[in-house]
């Protein structure tokens, strides 16, 4: 073959090769783009979410204050968990409580993290703001390789720069799966590794596909930013398990259409805590029991809590979360045993 007619034949093959890669199958997008408000802003499917007067929200700003040195008797318990089994594990599907709405979730021989934090405050300004109750349920350093990170909306208390900084430092490769508007945040601060997505967008990471699904939630980090970056759920979807993270949110009827198209899941995370004082809260935020009707909606076998115990954050009790949650569950299809509350750092197969 002529070196003339070699460099034809390779770049006919090239060509080739990049055509088959441009017609691998793209998931299928299932929902609506978020909404936007005439300004430009994203909105929720309902109307503008109402979050009490102002004398409501300046007494509950107090209270946190004074709040902050009240007893944490009642946090969940702390057990030991060194991450050598997670790394050795390749086959077992797994999910281990970090805190707060921090999960490693292992499934299809894949590693990723739900909405990282591993900071002792979450705040613009620490160690002013809410303060950690316990230690992470496991140290960012004893994780196991991963693989990637989903992040629901851009509260300092789910977006923490500085872990997910670290996550990257660790692996350059990890992948930041995030809603449309959040990665300029990311690559701000050198994680470059970022994939945004709407309402409906999927992505394919191995055998898993990934979900951006809809939320009932906000977005704030500073005085003039509100609502320019959306908020999500995420639905990840292997040939054997399906999980759903629920993220940040309020009751909404979305739950049940996510349920209807990417259901039935083997796991969900819901949040069940920062719903007091209600008048404040029910709009952004689940209570125990809605978390309950949540899961049922999404048409999930289990449901494993999240988003109390963790930072101080909202006026109940730091024990009422989860009680309420297995007294609800325990009044359905779900059950004590499908209704879960772990430890900092348990880990658990589903």
């Amino acid at each position: 073959m002529s070196r003339k007619s070699f460099f034809l034949a390779f770049g006919l093959l090239a060509v080739i090769c990049m055509t088959a890669t441009w017609a691998q199958p793209q998931p299928e997008k299932l929902f609506d783009d978020a909404p936007k408000d005439k300004n430009g802003r994203y909105t929720n499917t309902v109307e503008e979410l109402k979050r009490g007067s102002s004398a409501v929200r300046l007494s509950f700003f107090l209270r946190r204050i004074g709040a902050t040195f009240r007893s944490k008797k009642d946090k969940p318990e702390l057990v030991v968990n060194d991450g050598s089994l997670l790394r050795n594990n390749t086959d077992n599907p797994t999910i281990t409580w970090v805190g707060h709405a921090t999960f490693l979730v292992q499934m299809e021989g894949i590693n990723f993290l739900t909405d990282p934090i591993w900071s002792k405050t979450a705040s613009p300004v620490p160690p002013l703001g809410p303060r950690r109750y316990s230690k992470p349920g496991l140290k960012l350093d004893e994780l196991p390789t991963i693989d990637f990170v989903v992040i629901s909306h851009n509260h300092y208390d789910h977006l923490d720069v500085p872990s997910l900084r670290k996550l990257a430092k660790i692996n350059p490769d990890t992948l930041f799966f995030v809603p449309v508007g959040n990665g300029k945040l990311l690559r701000k601060y050198g994680i470059t590794q970022v994939k945004e997505m709407n309402w409906g967008d999927g992505a394919t990471f191995g055998d898993l596909t990934i979900y951006c699904t809809p939320a009932q939630h906000w977005s704030k980090r500073t005085l003039t930013d509100t609502r320019k970056a959306l908020w999500s759920s995420w639905a990840i979807i292997g040939p054997t398990k399906r999980f759903y993270f629920a993220g940040d949110t309020g009751y909404f009827g979305g739950f049940r259409e996510i349920g209807d198209k990417l259901g039935p899941f083997d796991l969900a995370a819901m949040p069940i805590g920062a719903y007091e004082p209600n008048v404040m809260m029910r709009t952004a935020h689940m209570n125990p029991e809605e978390a309950v009707q949540a899961t049922l909606d999404v048409r999930a076998k289990a449901a494993v809590g999240m988003h109390f115990g963790t930072f101080n954050l909202s006026d109940e009790p730091v024990a009422e979360p989860p009680q309420r949650f297995r007294q609800a569950a325990s009044m359905t299809t779900l059950g004590a045993a499908n209704s879960w509350v772990l430890a900092f750092g348990e880990t658990r197969e589903f």
